[in-house]
């Protein structure tokens, strides 16, 4: 029998958030805890499935629903770990200097990338807004992820992660106030676990011509 891994919700003390209520949070928290046991669920089907070390043309169907089920529950999982871990009441003030460093790499200055960033945030549609970082050059680039596995970047590291989804803010803010609600999540970034997710890079970065 394969032995899965079965995992737990993790909890975050985030009480007391700014423009971010603590209903907001304890329905989103809930959210979460459906994705950890979707997540302990499909890993169950998708081993008993593979039991006797095949899959049966008869099983073929469901196990590739129940696989592809996994990455969206797995990437909603996982996704709002990093958002709620890169909150804190208070925030943590302004970013620490690695973090300018490679934002003023990427985009001249972190004012330019702040802006831009809060951009991808209010696109049309739901979804997350996420700075990743690229591992080779530690140049960072924001972007759009839809669906929670759609769209994310093939081996960049998740540094900054914020939920846009209307379930992290309606209970807040109407839909059409969707930059409040960014306005909010900015004032309550843990700049230091943002730090502390910056990694070295492998290689030298490029130089801009």
């Amino acid at each position: 029998m394969i032995e899965r891994v079965t995992y737990k919700p993790r909890q975050f003390n985030l009480s007391g958030l700014k423009g971010i209520s603590d209903k907001t949070l304890q329905m989103h928290f809930k959210l979460y805890e459906g994705y950890v046991k979707s997540v302990n669920e499909l890993n169950q089907k998708i081993a008993e499935v593979l039991k006797d070390g095949k899959v049966d043309q008869e099983e073929f169907p469901a196990y590739s629903e129940l696989t592809r089920r996994l990455g969206f529950e797995y990437n909603g999982m996982v996704l709002h770990e990093h958002y709620f871990g890169n909150l804190k009441a208070g925030g943590a003030g302004q970013p620490g200097p690695a973090f300018k460093q490679e934002a003023e790499f990427g985009y001249g200055s972190y004012e330019t990338w702040k802006v831009d960033f809060a951009g991808v945030g209010k696109m049309r549609g739901v979804g997350w807004a996420i700075c990743y970082q690229d591992p080779v050059t530690g140049a960072l680039s924001n972007h759009w992820i839809e669906l929670h596995e759609i769209g994310n970047v093939s081996g960049y590291n998740p540094i900054l992660v914020m939920d846009v989804w209307e379930h992290a803010f309606r209970l807040d803010y109407a839909p059409s106030d969707r930059p409040k609600y960014i306005e909010a999540f900015f004032s309550n970034v843990d700049w230091d676990a943002v730090q502390g997710r910056l990694r070295k890079a492998a290689g030298v970065p490029p130089k801009v011509a």
